[in-house]
């Protein structure tokens, strides 16, 4: 019963931490190391990428129109506005693709409860933010090399403790992106990459060996989809009403008191 309670706390803060610019691979670091999770590397991934999943499918739902538009735009002819999107779509995948392929054994051990490496990201998170929050010249579009910039720092966010849609939705804005155009692209940029990684998991293997049971994935995942909509839409408004200064506070408390507690425990 604590493993499925454990895989049901897990699953909350995954779905408001992939889209609350706090790091949720950070928080998920920091709740196994709270929870005494003592998985291996391989099972502790394996829980993270099927809770980044049910993440991906709650950003499908609520960008579920603008998805349906892409898609119809890509078969229609001609190039249009959502041929292009997707294009960009794709060449801010570029860089997280490379180093997930390159560097998957090194990331892998990233995910071990390093809590002094974790918070010491959280607070880099809570700088970043705070510099974005600070911007005002944001009306542009998403360019190509926009898309690139941004992915670049998606890669950089592989790292636990670094926010992924903090340094996504951050670099837009302070490329001088509109606000709502940043939080769209940064939510949707990710859902490729995601199946992509489940994709490659399954084909390796990598889901048939572990101690993680198949109810604590679907706990996990039940409800990280479900708190993974409240966020993202809760997430799209406090984007667009330039909140972020009080996610950056957040980042930096947690990340100070947890090198600290780290550091002389």
């Amino acid at each position: 019963m604590s493993e499925l309670l454990n895989a049901l706390i897990l699953g909350i803060v995954q779905g408001l931490t992939e889209f609350l610019p706090v790091s949720s691979s950070g928080h998920l670091e920091l709740a196994k190391f709270i929870l005494g999770d003592d998985a291996l590397p391989a099972d502790s991934l394996l829980m993270t990428v099927v809770l980044h999943f049910g993440t991906a499918l709650a950003t499908m739902y609520v960008f579920r129109t603008e998805i349906i538009e892409i898609i119809q735009g890509l078969f229609s002819k001609g190039m249009n506005d959502e041929k292009t999107f997707a294009l960009k779509i794709i060449v801010s995948m570029v860089p997280a693709a490379i180093v997930g392929l390159l560097f998957e054994k090194q990331l892998e051990q990233l995910f071990s409860q390093n809590i002094i490496l974790v918070c010491s990201m959280l607070i880099f998170t809570g700088i970043l933010l705070f510099f974005a929050d600070k911007a005002t010249n944001t009306g542009n579009d998403v360019t190509y090399a926009n898309a690139l910039k941004i992915g670049i720092a998606q890669a950089i966010a592989i790292t636990p403790g670094i926010s992924r849609s903090g340094a996504t939705i951050a670099t837009s804005v302070l490329l001088g992106i509109d606000r709502a155009k940043a939080a769209r692209f940064s939510f949707l940029m990710v859902v490729p990459l995601i199946f992509g990684k489940m994709a490659k998991d399954v084909l390796d293997g990598n889901f048939g060996s572990g101690s993680v049971s198949f109810s604590e994935l679907g706990i996990g995942f039940v409800a990280a989809f479900l708190t993974g909509v409240f966020a993202c839409t809760w997430m799209i408004k406090i984007v667009k009403n330039s909140q972020l200064k009080y996610f950056a506070w957040y980042c930096l408390v947690v990340g100070v008191i947890g090198v600290a507690y780290a550091y002389f425990r």
